[in-house]
C-alpha cells in the first residue's frame, strides 16, 4: 500500500506541473491543425472550375476536363455584401505561353466490381505512379468487370452493383446504385449560378497566389436525409451532416475536443457509397454546413485521387479494407484483460501489481509499465532504470510464467538530455526545419528515412529479445508541418503520415521478433487499421467523457479498424466509483480491454462492491472469450468492426442510423452502456427479432424499450436466434481450457454463431436446431455442450 500511495503523489505533483487543458484551436500555436478552408474563400486567389470534358478515350476511361478561371468579386445589395466567383482573364506575361482555361487529365479507374476511382492533376506530378504506404499493395489493382456504353452527351461504365456515368458539357460524373439510384454527383458551377445567392465552390481546384500551390475542392451533392459516418476517431457528432471535420492528426488532448488522434481520409454515406481521399495532406471535409445541398471535400494536395465504393455499410467497408489493408488478427492473450496506471516505476510495483490481482482473482493477461519505467520519468531511453529493477528478463519470464505478457510506454519524441537525442543528431536521422536544424526543442526521428526506422527498431527489439510482449505507440501527432523529409516531401504531405509510418515501424519488428501482430497505438491514419490494437487516448473522467469515447470507437470502426479500446474509467484524475463502476462493463465488451490512468485504477483500492463489480464483469468477458475471439476472426476477414454502428448490422432500419449511444459487440451483442447514474434507460432494438436480456433472460421486442439494467451496470442483449459460445473461467487466456465449449442457445428454433479455435485460427459456422447440434465443425478439438 505504501508504493501506491508513493506512486499518487507523484502523478499528483506532476498534474501540477502539466494541467489537463485542451490545445486552443484557431490561435497560431505549435502544431494546430491546418484548416485549408480559408484557401477556398480568398480574394487573392485564384479558381479554376471544371467545365467540359475533351479528348476522352472510352477504352482507357480517360482525357482532359477543361478549367474555367475565376476570382471572388463583391456585389452590395440592401446593405449586404455578397462575393461570388466571377470570371476573369489571365493575368500572366507573356500571356501566349500560359492557358487561362487549362485542360489536364482526368482518369476513371476500375478497381472492383464495387470500386471506382477518379483522378484528376493541376500539373505535374511526379510521384503520380509512386507505391503508396496507405494501400495494402502499394497500388491499387485492377477491374474489368465494367462494361462500357455511349449515352447521349456522355460515357457509362456500368457493373452488377452500380454506374458511374461521364457528362461532357457540363463536365459531371454522376454515380448511382444498383438500381439505378443517383447516390451522388459532382457539382457544376451551373447548378448554383442564379440558383442561390450562397457563393458555392463548385468542383475545380484554387491556385494560391501566396505560393502558387494548388488544392482540389472536390465538392459533390448531398441528398435530402443523408448521412455521414467515419472519418475516423472522431468524438464531435456522430453523423457528420451539418458538420465540418478537418483531417490532420493532432495530439486532441482529450476526447471532447474536435481535433483528432486518428483521422482517416474514408467516410460512409447512407445513401449507399463510401469516399476514400488517398492523400495525406490536410483536408477539410463540410458536409453541408455551409450550403446544406452539397459536400465538399477541400483537399491540400495538387493532385485529385478518390475512390468510391458502392454498397450497404458492409460492402463499403470489405471493398475499402480490400484496398487499404483489413486488421490482421492480434494475439489470443490480447483480448484478456490490461492491467495499468500511469504510472508503475518499479519491478516491485509490477510484481505486486499482479500478485494482488491473482490473489483477488481478477482474470488479467497483462501488465503494463507507462513512463516511470526508465531511469528519469518519461525520458524514453528504452533502458529499465537499474535502480528500481533488479532483473528486467527475470521478472518478465516470471510474468510469463503466471499468465502475464509485459507491455513498456515509450515516445517518438527524444528530448535534448536523452542520450538517443545526441545519436539522432549526430547520424543526420531527425526531422529538419527549413534551415536544416532541430524544429523543436525534441529531435523528432524521420520515419521516411530507412536508416531512421532500423535505428529505432534496433531499440524495440532490445526490448522485445527480452520477452517483452507489446510496445506502446503512443503520441506520434506532432511531426513537424513545416518539416523537411527524407522523403522528399515537406510535413504538409509526412504529418498525417507519420503515425501511419510509426505504427507500421513497431508493428513489423513485433512480428519479426515475436512473430504477432500487436502494438497498443493512439495515432493513426488511412492503413494504420492493418496494425492493430489502438486505443482512445486521454479520456476525462466524466459521464460526457465516456459518450463522447463511444462516439469515437464507433466512428473509427467505420473506417476500416476492426480492433479499439479506451482506458475504463477515463484518464486524467482517479475515477470516481461511480463512474468507473458504469464505464468498467462498457469496458470489459470492448474488443481490448484496459484500466489506464491517474492512479489509483486497480479495483482493490476502491471498495468490496466495487472489486465484485469488476470481478463479476471481468469474469464475464473471459468466459465469453470463445464468443469474443470468434467475433474477432469474423471481423477480421471482413474489414468489420467489432464494436459497430447498429445500422453496420441493420441497414434497412431507418431508427438504426440514428443512434450513437449503443452498439453492437460483434453480430449478436447488443450493449447500451449507463452514461449516468441511473439503473435503466430507454433502448433501440434493431431489426424484427425479439432480443434476450443477457443477464435477466427478459425478452424484448423490437424498436424502443425502457430496460432495467442487470447485477451488471450495463444493458445488454443477445439477438434472438444467436449461438453464444462459453469456455470455463481461467485468470489467463494461457491457461484456457479450449477442448471444452458450452453453447448458449438464445431463441427457440434455429439459432447460429461462430467458433473459432486458437490453435489453427480458422472460423467455422456453430448451428443449432431445436435444441440438438446441427454438426460439431471442431470435432476432435473441441467438445461442444449445449447449455
Amino acid at each position: 500500500m505504501r508504493i501506491l500511495k508513493n506512486l499518487t503523489i507523484s502523478f499528483f505533483l506532476f498534474s501540477l506541473v502539466v494541467p489537463a487543458t485542451a490545445q486552443l484551436q484557431e490561435m497560431g500555436t505549435l502544431n494546430e491543425p491546418v484548416n485549408i478552408r480559408e484557401d477556398f474563400q480568398s480574394f487573392a486567389n485564384t479558381y479554376y472550375l471544371a467545365n467540359e470534358l475533351k479528348n476522352f478515350d472510352p477504352e482507357s476511361a480517360s482525357g482532359d476536363v477543361e478549367y474555367n478561371r475565376y476570382e471572388y468579386k463583391t456585389r452590395q445589395a440592401f446593405n449586404n455584401m455578397l462575393a461570388a466567383l466571377t470570371p476573369v482573364e489571365a493575368n500572366e506575361f507573356p500571356g501566349i505561353e500560359y492557358e487561362a482555361s487549362p485542360n489536364l487529365p482526368f482518369d476513371v479507374d476500375f478497381v472492383s466490381p464495387r470500386t471506382v476511382r477518379i483522378r484528376m492533376t493541376t500539373g505535374i506530378d511526379k510521384s503520380l505512379d509512386d507505391p503508396s504506404l496507405m494501400l495494402v499493395d502499394g497500388y491499387a489493382p485492377s477491374d474489368d468487370s465494367w462494361v462500357y456504353s455511349k449515352v447521349e452527351g456522355g460515357h457509362k461504365y456500368t457493373s452488377p452493383f452500380g454506374s458511374i456515368t461521364i457528362m461532357e458539357n457540363p463536365w459531371r460524373f454522376v454515380l448511382r446504385d444498383e438500381n439505378g439510384k443517383v447516390v451522388t454527383s459532382s457539382n457544376h458551377n451551373a447548378d448554383n449560378s442564379g440558383k442561390t445567392y450562397t457563393p458555392v465552390m463548385p468542383f475545380g481546384y484554387v491556385r494560391r497566389a501566396e505560393d502558387y500551390s494548388r488544392s482540389f475542392s472536390a465538392t459533390m451533392h448531398l441528398s435530402p436525409g443523408e448521412k455521414i459516418f467515419g472519418l475516423g476517431e472522431s468524438f464531435t457528432n456522430f453523423n457528420k451532416r451539418g458538420s465540418e471535420v478537418v483531417l490532420f492528426t493532432d495530439d486532441a488532448n482529450g476526447v471532447q475536443n474536435e481535433s483528432m488522434y486518428k483521422p482517416v481520409p474514408f467516410y460512409m454515406s447512407s445513401n449507399g457509397y463510401g469516399v476514400f481521399m488517398h492523400t495525406s495532406t490536410p483536408i477539410t471535409c463540410d458536409f453541408g454546413k455551409y450550403y446544406s445541398n452539397v459536400q465538399q471535400l477541400m483537399i491540400g494536395d495538387e493532385t485529385l485521387d478518390l475512390f468510391f465504393f458502392l454498397g450497404d455499410p458492409k460492402e463499403v467497408l470489405d471493398s475499402y479494407t480490400d484496398l487499404t489493408g483489413k486488421s490482421p488478427m492480434p494475439p489470443l492473450w490480447s483480448f484478456g484483460f490490461w492491467m495499468s496506471r500511469i504510472t508503475y516505476f518499479s519491478e516491485e510495483d509490477g510484481r505486486n501489481v499482479t500478485q494482488k490481482l491473482r490473489e483477488n482473482k481478477i482474470p488479467s493477461d497483462v501488465i503494463h509499465f507507462d513512463t516511470g519505467w526508465f531511469e528519469i520519468d518519461w525520458r524514453s531511453d528504452y533502458k529499465f532504470s537499474e535502480t528500481r529493477f533488479d532483473d528486467p528478463k527475470k521478472m518478465i519470464e516470471d510474468f510469463k510464467d503466471n499468465g502475464f505478457e509485459t507491455c513498456l510506454w515509450q515516445i517518438p519524441y527524444f528530448v535534448p538530455k536523452n542520450d538517443l537525442f545526441t545519436e539522432l543528431v549526430e547520424n543526420d536521422l531527425y526531422v529538419k526545419n527549413p534551415k536544416g536544424n532541430i524544429p523543436y526543442e525534441d529531435a523528432v526521428p524521420d520515419l521516411s528515412n530507412p536508416k531512421a526506422v532500423k535505428w529505432y527498431q534496433d531499440k524495440i527489439a532490445n526490448l522485445l529479445e527480452l520477452g517483452v510482449g507489446a510496445i506502446k505507440v503512443d503520441f506520434g501527432e506532432a511531426a513537424p508541418v513545416n518539416g523537411l523529409y527524407e522523403s522528399g516531401r515537406t510535413g504538409f504531405y509526412e504529418h498525417n503520415l507519420f503515425p501511419l509510418r510509426y505504427n507500421k515501424m513497431i508493428s513489423d519488428i513485433t512480428q519479426e521478433v515475436n512473430g504477432e501482430r500487436i502494438i497498443w497505438a493512439r495515432s493513426t491514419w488511412a492503413g494504420s487499421q492493418r496494425y492493430p490494437v489502438h486505443w482512445g487516448g486521454d479520456a476525462a473522467n466524466s459521464n460526457s467523457a465516456m459518450a463522447a469515447t463511444l462516439r469515437g470507437g464507433l466512428s473509427l470502426g467505420l473506417t476500416g479498424f476492426s480492433f479499439w479500446s479506451h482506458d475504463i474509467g477515463g484518464f486524467v484524475e482517479a475515477a470516481p466509483e461511480d463512474l468507473y463502476a458504469r464505464w468498467t462493463p462498457f469496458g470489459m465488451l470492448s474488443s481490448h480491454t484496459r484500466s489506464h490512468g491517474a492512479p489509483p485504477t486497480e479495483p482493490w483500492e476502491y471498495s468490496d462492491d466495487f472489486l465484485n463489480l469488476f470481478r463479476n464483469a471481468d469474469n464475464m468477458r473471459y468466459k465469453l472469450m470463445p464468443y469474443i475471439y470468434a467475433q474477432a476472426k469474423h471481423s477480421s476477414e471482413n474489414g468489420l468492426p467489432m464494436m459497430r454502428a447498429l445500422f453496420v448490422e441493420y441497414p434497412d432500419d431507418p431508427g438504426a442510423w440514428l443512434i450513437d449511444d449503443e452498439y453492437l459487440f460483434g453480430s449478436d451483442i447488443l450493449v447500451a452502456p449507463l452514461f449516468e447514474e441511473i439503473t435503466s434507460r430507454d433502448v433501440y432494438l434493431p431489426g424484427d427479432k425479439n432480443w434476450i436480456d443477457y443477464q435477466t433472460g427478459e425478452t424484448y421486442s423490437p424498436g424502443w424499450n425502457h430496460i432495467e439494467a442487470g447485477d451488471l451496470p450495463i444493458v445488454m442483449l443477445v439477438r434472438d436466434g444467436a449461438v453464444i459460445p462459453h469456455i470455463k473461467l481461467a485468470q489467463s487466456t494461457k491457461f484456457m481450457d479450449w477442448s471444452k465449449l458450452t453453447l448458449q442457445v438464445f431463441g427457440e428454433g434455429k439459432a447460429e454463431g461462430y467458433i473459432c479455435l486458437p490453435e489453427d485460427n480458422k472460423l467455422h459456422s456453430v448451428t443449432v436446431e431445436n435444441g440438438s447440434l446441427v454438426s460439431n465443425p471442431v470435432e476432435g478439438k473441441s467438445e461442444l455442450t449445449i447449455q
